[in-house]
């Protein structure tokens, strides 16, 4: 590249009820209202309802409709698609496909059956056309489940989902640190790369354990990722109510300070570099994102 590409801050959820409670204003009470509030302030974000049932195209319409042209959209991927359990089954506008008989833990050698999961595959492409048609669709994020471990049935099965998502672009998440450790991350990049997926860097707890990964950053596609999940080691592991209380954790300005050279050097090597915040507890999220766009300089949305 002969110019830096953008860099773009923002949540990964604007829905969460103890974002709503804490971050939106009193007036601010519909749906509607609360992504225009959010797309206001933000040009991006994830959406990961997607990841605990099927989307649908109405709501995919909605979100297309409730944001300024420009406004990017990253999807997470259903959660049958990544071998994750405890799937929901699909909106009553979907194919006639039984997806509660692949809604239990599907551990990297047991995936599902061909036919349900291009099923499934297909359905979750094509609730999202309206996101697709408005430019609105940015990545589809597949975060692969910590029992998903660096072996080549699972490198062909990423390879598999890479494919039957085209041509919308993707990106990978992984949460078992068998894909980074010094011998096996040139091979993991080099997979990436081929398929022209991004890598997605984390910011985790700084434990020693096999389900928390270093704070690795790598241009794998035009398109750079990172994703902020906090450090709060002690819910980590541990069982909580909900997501929001496991990512409960407000960076300082010091700790968000050590992704600016990281996040610059990423930008530098693809077409725009995402960084989003999954510390989405109260107003942890959208406060972090607004911090690391003042410590980069990066403008506000119009």
């Amino acid at each position: 590249m002969t110019t830096p590409g953008r860099i773009r801050a923002g949540t990964c959820s604007w829905t969460d009820r103890t974002m709503v409670e804490a971050w939106y204003p009193p007036r601010v009470k519909s749906a509607a209202d609360r992504l225009r509030y959010y797309a206001q302030r933000f040009d991006t974000v994830e959406v990961d309802s997607t990841f605990y049932g099927l989307p649908s195209e109405r709501n995919a319409a909605l979100w297309a409709e409730r944001t300024p042209p420009g406004f990017v959209f990253h999807i997470k991927a259903f959660a049958m698609l990544t071998r994750h359990g405890g799937a929901a089954g699909p909106p009553a506008s979907s194919p006639a496909v039984d997806v509660r008989s692949a809604s239990r833990p599907l551990r990297a050698h047991r995936p599902p059956p061909a036919e349900l999961r291009d099923t499934v595959f297909a359905w979750f492409s094509s609730a999202l056309a309206p996101l697709r048609d408005q430019g609105k669709l940015g990545l589809i994020l597949l975060q692969f489940p910590p029992y998903f471990v660096a072996s080549e049935p699972n490198r062909a099965y990423i390879a598999q989902a890479v494919r039957l998502l085209a041509p919308d672009p993707t990106a990978v998440e992984f949460r078992h640190a068998s894909w980074v450790k010094p011998q096996e991350l040139p091979r993991t990049l080099d997979l990436l790369t081929e398929l022209g997926t991004a890598y997605v860097g984390v910011d985790e707890p700084r434990l020693q354990s096999a389900g928390v990964l270093p704070p690795i950053t790598a241009a794998t596609s035009t398109t750079g990722y990172v994703r902020f999940h906090g450090r709060n080691a002690a819910t980590w592991k541990a069982r909580v109510d909900s997501a929001a209380e496991r990512f409960k954790y407000l960076y300082t300005d010091e700790e968000l300070a050590e992704w600016l050279e990281p996040l610059h050097r990423l930008s530098e090597e693809t077409h725009v570099t995402y960084a989003m915040f999954n510390n989405c507890y109260a107003d942890y999220a959208p406060r972090n994102a607004q911090q690391l766009s003042a410590l980069l300089g990066l403008d506000a949305p119009v």
